[in-house]
């Protein structure tokens, strides 16, 4: 991928040209900071191999169950926000990998926790889009991880 990558992925970027990586991971970003659930179903694939792992929802596979967690992260009284950061991109046919940091906020509350989450994503171009088909995430720190499960339960 080119050298000159934008310093993080927010989801406010629209510039992406449609079929580029970024536009994919711009697209989740934006789905996820603005807690939309139906632009989330038209990132992610919807096949049954479909995974995720990460801090709140445990492993997950196929879109119904991954879809649950983030109607959990939606619906809950935390407001979380993040951005990706410090990343690479790997294209390889019609995959590409995305591997970095996540940098954001939640808020609950008189409680704020600035998170900090190593990332990985794996798209699938389906029927000419990129689909999500993989999200790993992990807290480098253990107590902010504790943290992060009490102000979302």
């Amino acid at each position: 991928m080119s050298a000159s990558l934008p310093e993080a992925i927010d989801g406010l970027d629209t510039h992406f040209a449609p079929g580029h990586p970024l536009a994919a991971l711009s697209g989740f970003y934006r789905a996820f900071n603005q807690r939309d659930l139906e632009a989330m179903a038209r990132n992610w694939s919807h096949d049954e191999g479909a995974s995720m792992s990460n801090p709140l929802g445990g492993i997950e596979r196929g879109w119904t169950r991954i879809r649950a967690v983030y109607a959990r992260i939606f619906l809950g009284e935390a407001r979380v926000s993040v951005a990706f950061h410090a990343y690479t991109l790997h294209e390889f046919g019609d995959a590409f990998l995305a591997v970095g940091r996540e940098r954001g906020v939640l808020e609950r509350g008189n409680t704020k926790l600035e998170l900090a989450i190593r990332t990985s994503r794996l798209y699938r171009r389906i029927e000419g889009q990129w689909r999500q088909f993989h999200h790993h995430g992990s807290f480098e720190d253990p107590a902010l991880l504790e943290a992060y499960h009490e102000a979302v339960r």
